[in-house]
């Protein structure tokens, strides 16, 4: 699967994020910012993980599909792997 910039520009935001908390405990800041931070940073992680999930099942689908086969399997599998990633 090809990952495109818009998802890679996303983690580069959260590596960035996540160095900001870091910096946030090593200057021993309140632990409420800190959360919300952390918080701030699992929002956007899930919002990427729904983004490769959904560009990766339109490819399959239509992959699927050219082959004539069923794409059920397939978004039947994209949705387990969202549900376990909770």
């Amino acid at each position: 699967m090809e990952y495109n910039d818009q998802i890679k520009n996303r983690l580069h935001r959260i590596d960035g994020q996540l160095g900001g908390v870091i910096g946030m405990m090593e200057l021993e800041k309140d632990c409420r910012g800190v959360v919300t931070q952390l918080s701030a940073i699992r929002s956007a992680v899930d919002r990427v993980m729904g983004l490769v999930v959904a560009n990766n099942m339109e490819e399959g689908i239509i992959r699927e599909l050219d082959k004539g086969n069923n794409p059920e399997p397939l978004i039947k599998e994209a949705v387990d792997l969202l549900v376990k990633s909770k």
